[in-house]
């Protein structure tokens, strides 16, 4: 079997799963939701703050939910021994990380694509101008915090304290992506040009580089332990 016949029917099971089950995406993108909700009357931001205030919202919403997503990647698997049926499966056991983390990647997009048009309208910011520059940030930041997310939703899985244990682990590891990202879609919104923004768009390219590469050869060891 090839690697993209394997990935893709990884990709398949997880996603014929969500649609049977609707646990994760619906409660990604309910909590994301009135996160942002929340966030608007906590903070009543004016026409003036909305746009500085916005990314922060923005990228704290999305850590949060990725948080609530990745917590129940693995549950499945867990609860009906599926885990040890997924590593007979006859291929690299870094495949079976590549699936998951396509699986968790589009669901954090589906999410995205629903939470930044609704955060626009509820901050009154005008998002349409700069949507191009903003989803590649988004899908940058998306890709770092789900590799990241899957090796540790894979080694949390097993504890009794996954919901707790998760976010302790994902959260100081993700933070450049977090911080970047929110800085670089401040840039994007008050209109400052791309070679200020450039050393931010690099981190984020290194740091998905890195851990998709290292989520890859390392998972082998995670699902053994």
């Amino acid at each position: 079997m090839s690697v993209l016949a394997a990935v893709r029917h990884l990709l398949w099971k997880d996603l014929v799963l969500e649609l049977r089950t609707r646990e994760i995406l619906a409660t990604m993108t309910l909590f994301a939701l009135l996160v942002a909700v929340v966030f608007h009357f906590a903070f009543s931001p004016g026409p003036a703050d909305a746009a500085r205030l916005l990314p922060g919202m923005l990228w704290v919403t999305l850590a949060f939910a990725s948080t609530l997503g990745l917590s129940r990647s693995f549950v499945l698997e867990r609860d009906q021994q599926c885990l040890e049926a997924l590593r007979l499966f006859p291929v690299d056991p870094g495949l079976i990380y590549a699936g998951k983390f396509a699986s968790n990647l589009l669901y954090l997009l589906a999410v995205e694509a629903l939470l930044l048009p609704a955060l626009g309208g509820i901050a009154g910011v005008p998002l349409r101008p700069a949507l191009g520059p903003l989803g590649a940030v988004l899908l940058l930041g998306s890709v770092g915090l789900v590799a990241v997310g899957t090796v540790f939703s894979a080694v949390s899985v097993h504890t009794g304290m996954r919901e707790v244990l998760l976010p302790i682990l994902l959260l100081p590891l993700a933070s450049p992506v977090l911080i970047n990202g929110a800085r670089v879609t401040a840039g994007i919104l008050s209109g400052r040009p791309w070679a200020d923004l450039l050393p931010g768009v690099r981190l984020l390219i290194a740091f998905d580089v890195i851990f998709v590469v290292v989520g890859y050869l390392i998972f082998e060891y995670v699902v053994e332990e």
